[in-house]
């Protein structure tokens, strides 16, 4: 079906396209991950060790290269690849927390890699917007033009497969803003909402109904929509960007999941992903535990002086000094992909 409102709604509200029987133009579908099937229980350090092992058993053979941060979880992934190639990403232009930096140097000498910077600033990223976009059918993350900048420089060093370590977060409870109480269903969707469609789209659809699907009462089942939601949503991004790019990925959290439930109360009380933890103290004995370390994406750089969307499917005048860097990311992407299509449309 072809709703080009609703699907404006949805990748604003939610930074993906909820349904899948809806798109933006005829001939057009996007495609969204499906979830890993028959992953495996884990329920101590031990396990999950014992589990990414196995994963990484079945890659023998080929060339792996790692996407490696400064947090955790790429850290501990980094512990199973001794002489492989990793990744990094480091801003160009603007401050760069050089501390972070400064962890991946260290996980990288202590695991044998082979460090590699991948510099990022508009100039290396905006010749793959457009790609990633015809690609998926859909507007993008911000994050995967540069994915595809890092998968690139990796496959041009003969790399075969990337690492990455995107599930963990999710997983094992690492999204502790997003767990830090028993939400009301409205003040949920307040929190989670990315970009409320009402604000910025001259006909929104209401996206509440997805909240609803997981109403328990006045609360909501967190849990489960994130499970169901930002799941899809998150991996969906990196699918994208490593197809675009034409090489293999593989994530050894994604196959894994907790025997026993989540302990909210350690992750509330300044333990988040406590298993990961530490399996990570096991990995690094002689250096600190991380803060959770997200993806550098240097939008509010990129979009500072940025005016705004000038497209009719957008209100007017609309103040841009509300809007975070990464709104304007959407709102600017949104405004790139309907211009990509009516051009190819036309052309057609």
């Amino acid at each position: 079906m072809i709703d080009k409102n609703f699907c404006m709604s949805s990748y604003l509200a939610f930074r993906y396209i909820e349904r899948d029987d809806m798109d933006f133009f005829a001939g057009l579908h996007h495609r969204n991950i499906e979830p890993a099937k028959d992953k495996v229980k884990v329920s101590s350090a031990d396990d999950i060790d014992a589990a990414i092992e196995k994963n990484f058993s079945n890659l023998r053979g080929k060339k792996l290269g790692i996407m490696l941060s400064g947090g955790m979880d790429s850290a501990i992934l980094a512990a199973y690849m001794s002489g492989c190639d990793a990744y990094t990403f480091r801003f160009l232009n603007g401050n760069f927390q050089s501390e972070e930096l400064a962890r991946a140097e260290y996980y990288a000498k202590t695991y044998d890699l082979r460090l590699h910077y991948v510099d990022i600033n508009w100039q290396t990223i905006e010749p793959h917007i457009d790609a990633v976009l015809k690609n998926k059918c859909a507007p993008v993350h911000s994050i995967e033009p540069q994915l595809v900048v890092a998968a690139l420089q990796a496959k041009a060093d003969g790399v075969g497969c990337m690492i990455i370590g995107e599930s963990s977060d999710l997983i094992f409870g690492g999204m502790d803003k997003l767990l830090a109480q028993n939400w009301k269903l409205e003040d949920f969707a307040k929190r989670y909402t990315f970009l409320n469609p009402a604000d910025a789209l001259e006909n929104p659809v209401d996206m509440n109904y997805l909240f609803e699907r997981y109403r328990q009462g006045d609360k909501i089942n967190f849990l489960q929509f994130m499970d169901n939601v930002f799941s899809i949503e998150s991996s969906s991004s990196y699918l994208n960007a490593f197809e675009t790019a034409q090489i293999d990925y593989f994530d050894p959290y994604a196959n894994l999941e907790m025997a026993e439930p989540l302990d909210l109360h350690r992750v509330r009380n300044g333990e988040p992903k406590y298993l990961i933890r530490e399996l990570f103290a096991k990995k690094y004995p002689n250096f600190p535990v991380p803060d959770k370390v997200p993806m550098p994406r240097p939008v509010d750089f990129y979009f500072a002086d940025w005016k705004g969307p000038t497209r009719p499917e957008f209100k007017k005048n609309l103040d841009m000094k509300k809007f975070t860097g990464n709104q304007k990311w959407q709102l600017w992407c949104l405004e790139r992909f309907l211009n990509l299509f009516d051009e190819l449309n036309h052309h057609e």
